[in-house]
């Protein structure tokens, strides 16, 4: 008799769920997560520092773009599976994919995606599905923050 055992596979909705349940804990701040923002010839580059041990839930994107560990190591959870991911690899994420990425060393982490824009809002108005529980704004500060400094 053979023994099945059972994966629990992640789904978006799992996922989605998660970053329910971490809105209501403390966050990452600027020490936590530095991003710097570069632009050329119709392209946006967003590269991401991050601690060990912080826990994003990103945004959806609409577009394929790439997504590069440039360093350290960290741990991408999406509804196809979980892995973990060394820098410098570099991986073409396909549009409608939600990822949790916890870093497991301190890393670094790029997207490139293709855009004449320059302004971020506009940026994420173009790449991003909205998400009304996302708690980072375009330019990754915290929205309550954003919200007490208005």
């Amino acid at each position: 008799m053979n023994d099945l055992t059972v994966i629990d596979i992640p789904s978006r909705e799992k996922i989605e769920s998660l970053q329910r349940a971490m809105s209501t804990m403390p966050q990452a701040t600027g020490e936590d997560m530095v991003t710097s923002h570069y632009f050329a010839d119709g392209m946006y580059c967003r590269r991401l520092w991050r601690r060990a041990g912080v826990l994003i839930v990103g945004k959806v994107h609409l577009k394929e773009h790439f997504y590069i560990v440039a360093s350290g190591c960290v741990r991408v959870t999406t509804d196809t599976g979980v892995r973990d991911v060394k820098g410098t690899e570099v991986i073409v994420s396909q549009p409608g994919t939600k990822r949790a990425v916890l870093a497991l060393e301190d890393s670094v982490c790029v997207t490139v995606h293709r855009t004449d824009k320059t302004d971020l809002d506009e940026i994420e108005a173009e790449l991003i599905e909205p998400d009304e529980f996302a708690m980072f704004n375009s330019r990754n500060q915290l929205k309550s923050i954003e919200m007490k400094e208005v």
